[in-house]
């Protein structure tokens, strides 16, 4: 019977997508609420079909969502944009999401919708505050591990993968690996110094990769922190994309030095006229070869409630999408590590964040999913939320002594220096303590005024 339902399901999905398929080839942008429609008659699940209904909701009723809709779907390249819709949304947040599902029952686990990889943490950039240095090519997933993980996360059900590093077009193997996995959705994210034609027509022809480019700010701050030239590569690649009709967008790590920069309605509107189709804000973390030291670039806690703000503000009247890592944690239940997402580095260790530097399982030369099935993922999960006030989603810096009991209840290794000191330094512990109380009473008054004390805690469970 389940083998019937499933069969069912692929068909119908196939269905619908092909449906879709006709109106983006008959200009779509003047068919939205009919792709909205068919979308919506033919999605059974509960969650999936909400999805969808919030996103036509502010279609119809907010003007710049609407001039963002109709802009994307009238400026993408054809065959990029059938990516998106077949790949990310019929594939990733429909088709895998009853796939997950079942395969998490098989083994009494939770798998992710997500997975992020660092094939290589190796870059031709020294950034400030990176981790993503010292080292070398021996790090390297080979490129066979690399399709195996792949193959293994496609099989169940993890259509969405996101590629960091190190520079993550570093590895020429990557875009083979883009190609024979042609029904994924792939977002690699690039200092965008490698681009040039040809890289951006291979791109468009493969149409299942959305590049995020990473800026601090305009050319004084990104070439301060990433180096001299930075910032003209990355508005070369975006203009190289823009001409193409391939979709990008931009990330970044705010700190107290680029935070009024990153959110001015110039460098918006800047990105909004290069084409950028999202912005990912991230805010800076004590996570590089001197943690200590790079902690007095965090944001105050007034600035990382103002940075929450200005992003809802954003998202709501201009033609971008923007996501605030942490601002945005409501939404999702607070902390969603090991749940939704987990980090493989190129060590083939799993870490449940790409921030959170510790694990219990390597997979070099076992199955992915022994690592969702792990102790340590399980705890994970059943800590989660860390924190009622899901302003306070994290457990390094706003919840510190629950990575500490987590890392000593499950025996977990650092896979970085930087977070062995997280458990073990004092200055650096006691550091992380001040941080999170400082914190708290700006987060518990933007907790009640912005959310009024609530947030998507079933979510929070998984």
């Amino acid at each position: 019977m389940k083998h019937k339902f499933n069969n069912l399901e692929k068909n119908t999905k196939e269905i619908v997508t092909n449906s879709i398929f006709h109106l983006i080839n008959k200009d779509p942008e003047k068919n939205v609420n009919k792709l909205f429609g068919i979308m919506k008659k033919a999605i059974k699940n509960d969650d999936t079909k909400n999805i969808i209904t919030k996103i036509e909701k502010y279609y119809n009723e907010n003007p710049s969502t609407r001039e963002y809709v109709e802009d994307i779907l009238k400026n993408t390249d054809k065959n990029c944009l059938k990516k998106i819709y077949s790949n990310f949304w019929s594939n990733g947040v429909w088709y895998g999401k009853s796939r997950r599902k079942k395969v998490g029952e098989e083994n009494d686990t939770k798998i992710p919708f997500a997975l992020l990889i660092s094939p290589s943490m190796r870059c031709n950039l020294r950034c400030t505050g990176c981790y993503a240095a010292n080292y070398s090519k021996k790090d390297d997933i080979p490129n066979k591990d690399i399709d195996r993980l792949i193959r293994e996360a496609k099989d169940m059900g993890i259509y969405y993968i996101v590629v960091l590093g190190g520079e993550t077009f570093i590895n020429k193997y990557m875009l083979d690996i883009y190609k024979k996995y042609n029904d994924m959705y792939f977002m690699p994210f690039t200092n965008g110094t490698l681009f040039d034609e040809k890289l951006a027509d291979k791109l468009v022809d493969l149409g299942n990769v959305m590049p995020m480019f990473s800026i601090e700010g305009w050319e004084k701050e990104t070439d301060k922190r990433r180096g001299s030239g930075v910032f003209n590569s990355v508005i070369k690649a975006m203009e190289l994309l823009k001409e193409r009709g391939m979709p990008f967008g931009a990330s970044t790590a705010v700190s107290n030095t680029n935070l009024d920069v990153v959110t001015s309605d110039e460098f918006i509107e800047m990105l909004i006229k290069k084409g950028a189709r999202m912005l990912w804000y991230f805010i800076f973390m004590p996570v590089g070869d001197n943690p200590i030291e790079t902690m007095d670039y965090m944001l105050s806690p007034k600035e990382r409630i103002y940075l929450g703000r200005k992003n809802r503000k954003i998202r709501s009247t201009k033609k971008i999408f923007t996501i605030d890592f942490f601002n945005d944690a409501p939404y999702v239940g607070g902390c969603i590590s090991g749940k939704y997402y987990c980090h493989i580095n190129s060590k083939q260790d799993v870490e449940p964040c790409i921030f959170s530097h510790f694990a219990t399982t390597n997979v070099k030369d076992k199955p992915l999913i022994e690592a969702f099935k792990s102790p340590y993922f399980r705890l994970l999960r059943s800590r989660q939320p860390y924190n009622k006030n899901l302003l306070m989603p994290c457990p390094m810096i706003d919840n510190p002594q629950e990575i500490r009991n987590i890392v000593k209840e499950t025996g977990a290794y650092a896979t970085h220096s930087s977070a062995e000191l997280m458990v073990t330094d004092e200055n650096f512990m006691n550091k992380l303590d001040k941080l999170a109380e400082e914190f708290k009473p700006a987060a518990e008054q933007a907790f009640a005024e912005d959310f009024d004390n609530t947030g998507n805690y079933r979510m929070s469970k998984g």
